[in-house]
């Protein structure tokens, strides 16, 4: 059993997957292992001891806002710069590069929606062996140990955090490559003129040979035992038959934290993997790094599409998070004082006294770039979700219709099929609001174009869908097919804003359309040109209620090393291998924007993305990739979009049904009933699966696929307001029971079990359920275990229809759960649900509150203006007494409401009470 929690705060879903089928595996021959891959394993032969660098005091400079001070590595003399500053909202951010690079190291631009505003750091105290700082006050201070270099986060005696504890930290610096012979004769010139500078500068001073040796300058470029190890894949390494030249050398970074009594830690997306992350010291780390896994393997730490690299811990007294700002190939090694042991085993521990404190080790390996991390100090889960927001943004505010149901398979065939497909759900009484196409509907795979035969009127097809207030979302991908015939390739070419290979020409792979070319969007004015070719008068055939769809931009390159771009390709003054974990990132940007370009900046847009790092919550929704029709696929669906809400990207879902191979009738029920549930909510299927549209299954089970759906539609207004929260405070939407009951120890591990003191009543028949308690609820197959939490307020529309929009004025029916106390609160919120004009205040947004036998609703936001239609036509009471009359206040005026009273249930229903949804009102109890 599964459960999670929907910033349903107020709803807890349990879901019950029975493994069933064998996963179909991925062939792991195509992806590297730490061992394959030469900087992981190089870094990961290091083992715990002491430390080589060495902070130097005398070169500390401590201003109002920054610490800066120089560490030295006394094995090769490269010396480093650490700069530290504390952020604002408990933020602490450390900074390590080398002092003088021979070039400079790539560091991750755009990702920050700022430069993160400082707060004074301040020196407590200052010795041979460190210095202490305080973070605001006595209480949290920074210690900077100086030999070996150290660095801890303490609050009172407690420690927090320790950087480099274990000595793990790494920082290859760059240096130009020579053969032995050139090596040999450079080193002997070299050694006849130090001999002679040393001669003279001695004279002048008794010091020069000291500051020679110490001035990092003047460092060999390569020391012997270096070019010892050049057959180490330092230089150059292959992988298959794919070779990578590294002409700047080995360039991995790495760092240890030591996280003292935590047990628990999660985040770091997207693994197909529990939401509790694993130890890694028996197999490989988890791995962070977007690629395009065909049919990807289910409980391993392989890289998938996105890569996230933010880690939360958590414990009973505090959270706290780490982002790794970098976009290179990443590893993350993670290490347990208790792993393994059984609960008898901790059992015993208590019973004997031990004092071992648990423990829990991550080191974060990456290729390149610098050390830039934030270290996020809570103390609570939702401050950690405010400091990450604060760095990277919150998830963008969704069109209202982009929360309903969509419908997708690779391929539907032709305008004849788009509209018997959607005239399907009008007879069979489903809703939905989107339906897809896949590359298919493209002339020849050329994106920005449509098949001449079989969408040869696209306008017409799109207008028919809008005639119902449908819409339709059709793919854009990143690889663009060489072919001098084709606009869009010869527009990218002529700007030459195509990414070029090692040599300098454009850079051409496999993909869709063949051989296909890459554009370059790391490059600003390559992204303005992608976000103008989105205009109706570029994109031919599109109009507003149509929208975009990026796959593939990992990016995917089928010929390529992983299926992926070959690193030494370029970017400017970037390889690739400095930028990979970014391509998807910036594809998503320039389609979003290109998308409110198109309307003039007042639609909101709707894009989904396959690739993703930090901060693409920014730009729209996720999904998790090409999954299978199998029951352990529908499982992992839920700790896969849990872990991406956990780092800011809430608007998640999987392919309901799976991509790949045909589900069960079984399967594919349970799976809408959970994809109901979920924040994205889309149907789609491989191209060669059988058809799977919802009435295709006999109408038993078309009836429970509808049900499931309309289930989803009566709670519309209750999923926008999740999102509009998420939006102005970075709290996931799709949350575990932890992050509710962060003191609850029997949350931290598993999905499959709550302990809450809480009421909680079924959405469906309203039996109510008291907490502390393990609940074997029995599922039919028409039931969908779904629970409101005691002391909430739900809205949800009952009348449901074709489509959201459809929707837009219809009534509400207000549910509200008491809990023990016979309090509730909750809250409405109401926009035109699809422009930006909320940014101008033109909302509505309510308190909704129950106490002392009296619900109201509260303006929350009295400076904002919106009107609307609807109503409330119904208030249903879960956990109530019966009342002898109730009355309505509003404006001023007292009315009576009719009611009934089910004394088998405590359910009381005020019937037709007719007040306006954006009004004051008060409805009393007596």
């Amino acid at each position: 059993m599964a459960s999670f929690t929907e910033r349903m705060v107020p709803v807890l879903v349990l879901w019950l997957a029975v493994c069933l089928a064998e996963t179909w595996a991925v062939d792991r021959g195509n992806f590297k292992t730490c061992d394959q891959s030469a900087f992981c394993k190089r870094q990961r032969a290091l083992k715990p001891g002491e430390s080589p660098y060495r902070a130097l005091l005398e070169t500390m400079e401590l201003t109002n806002t920054r610490l800066t001070l120089q560490l030295i590595n006394d094995n090769n003399k490269v010396r480093l710069l650490l700069e530290l500053y504390r952020l604002q909202g408990n933020i602490t951010r450390v900074k390590i590069n080398e002092l003088k690079p021979l070039k400079p190291r790539y560091e991750v631009p755009d990702v920050l929606i700022r430069e993160p505003p400082t707060e004074p750091l301040s020196l407590l105290s200052q010795d041979e062996n460190g210095v202490v700082l305080s973070l605001g006050s006595e209480s949290q201070r920074v210690i900077i140990s100086a030999r070996p270099f150290r660095l801890d986060i303490m609050e009172g005696s407690d420690v927090l955090m320790s950087l480099n504890s274990r000595g793990l930290l790494t920082f290859e610096h760059l240096r130009m490559r020579k053969d032995t012979f050139s090596y040999k004769v450079t080193s002997t010139v070299a050694s006849v003129w130090d001999n002679i500078k040393r001669v003279f500068s001695s004279q002048a001073d008794p010091e020069a040979e000291k500051k020679e040796e110490a001035d990092p300058a003047n460092q060999a470029e390569t020391t012997k035992e270096e070019e010892e190890k050049v057959e180490d894949g330092m230089w150059e390494e292959t992988f298959k038959s794919h070779s990578d030249s590294k002409p700047n050398g080995p360039s991995a970074i790495s760092l240890d934290f030591s996280l003292p009594g935590v047990e628990h830690v999660y985040g770091i997306p997207e693994h197909a993997d529990t939401l509790r992350l694993k130890t890694t010291e028996n197999g490989d780390p988890y791995r962070l790094y977007n690629l395009d896994v065909f049919q990807y393997e289910l409980y391993n730490p392989m890289a998938l599409y996105g890569a996230v690299p933010v880690m939360l811990a958590h414990n009973t007294q505090r959270t706290t998070g780490i982002f790794w700002l970098n976009a290179a190939e990443t590893w993350v090694d993670i290490s347990s004082n208790t792993a393994g042991k059984t609960v008898f085993g901790k059992m015993l521990d208590y019973v004997q006294g031990s004092s071992e404190t648990p423990q829990t080790d991550v080191r974060w390996i990456s290729e390149s770039g610098i050390i830039d991390v934030f270290l996020m100090l809570g103390p609570t889960p939702k401050d950690v979700f405010s400091q990450y927001a604060s760095l990277t943004g919150t998830q963008s505010f969704p069109p209202l219709a982009s929360l309903g149901y969509h419908q997708c398979r690779w391929n539907y065939n032709d305008q004849e099929d788009v509209q018997s497909v959607d005239a399907g759900f009008d007879e069979h009484d489903i809703p939905y609001d989107f339906i897809w196409l896949d590359i298919e509907h493209t002339d020849g795979k050329r994106y920005f174009t449509w098949d001449p035969h079989k969408f040869a009127t696209p306008k017409e097809m799109l207008q028919g869908l809008m005639d119902k207030k449908r819409k339709l979302v059709a793919i854009v991908d990143p690889h663009i097919k060489v072919d001098s015939n084709y606009k869009i390739h010869n527009e990218i070419r002529s700007k030459g804003f195509y990414i070029k290979n090692k040599d300098g020409g454009d850079y051409e792979g496999w993909c869709w359309p063949g051989s296909a070319s890459y554009p370059d969007f790391f490059r600003a004015d390559m992204r303005a040109w992608w976000a103008s070719m989105f205009a109706y008068d570029q994109y031919e055939g599109s109009m507003e209620n149509m929208y975009t769809w990026n796959d593939m931009n990992e990016p995917s390159v089928f010929n390529g090393p992983e299926v992926t771009m070959h690193k030494d390709t370029v970017h400017g003054a970037w390889e690739h291998r400095d930028v990979h974990n970014l391509y998807g990132f910036y594809v998503q940007m320039a389609t979003a924007e290109g998308l409110i370009q198109r309307s003039g900046g007042i639609e909101r847009p709707f894009v989904l993305t396959r690739a993703f790092f930090a901060g693409s919550q920014r730009y729209g929704a996720v999904w998790t990739g090409d999954n299978a029709a199998e029951w352990d696929h529908l499982k992992i669906s839920i700790p896969m979009c849990l872990s991406l809400g956990l780092v800011g990207i809430s608007f998640c879902g999987a392919d309901v049904g799976g991509f790949f191979k045909s589900p069960s009738t079984e399967l594919l029920v349970r799976w809408y009933q959970t994809g109901a549930y979920q924040p994205f909510f889309r149907a789609h299927a491989h191209l060669d699966t059988p058809r799977r549209e919802p009435w295709l299954f006999g109408p038993e089970n078309t009836a429970l696929i509808r049900e499931a759906v309309r289930q989803r539609y009566t709670l519309l207004p209750y999923w926008y307001q999740q999102f509009y929260h998420a939006h102005r405070t970075g709290e996931p939407i799709m949350r575990p029971l932890w992050v509710e009951y962060p003191q609850d120890p029997a949350t931290f591990s598993c999905l499959n079990l709550f302990v809450c003191s809480q009421v909680w009543f079924d959405i469906h028949t309203f039996q109510k359920h008291n907490g502390a308690q393990n609940l074997y609820i029995p599922v039919t197959m028409s039931s969908i275990p779904v629970f409101q939490r005691g002391g909430s307020i739900i809205p949800r529309k009952v009348r449901v229809r074709r489509s959201s929009t459809c929707m837009e004025h219809d009534p509400y029916t207000l549910y509200v759960a008491l809990n023990l106390q016979r309090t509730a609160e909750g809250e409405l919120y109401i926009d035109d649900g699809h422009t930006f004009n909320y940014e101008k205040k033109e909302f509505i947004h309510r308190r909704l509150s129950f106490a002392k036998n009296i619900l109201s609703s509260v303006n929350l936001a009295p400076d904002a203006q919106f009107t609307t239609r609807s109503w409330i036509e119904r208030v249903v009471i879960l956990g109530a007494s019966k009342p002898s009359k109730v009355t309505l206040q509003t404006a001023g005026e007292y009315s009576q409401l009719e009611f009934d009273f089910d004394a088998s249930m405590s359910v009381l229903t005020l019937r037709k009470p007719g007040m306006n949804a954006g009004a004051d009102w008060t409805v009393m109890l007596q």
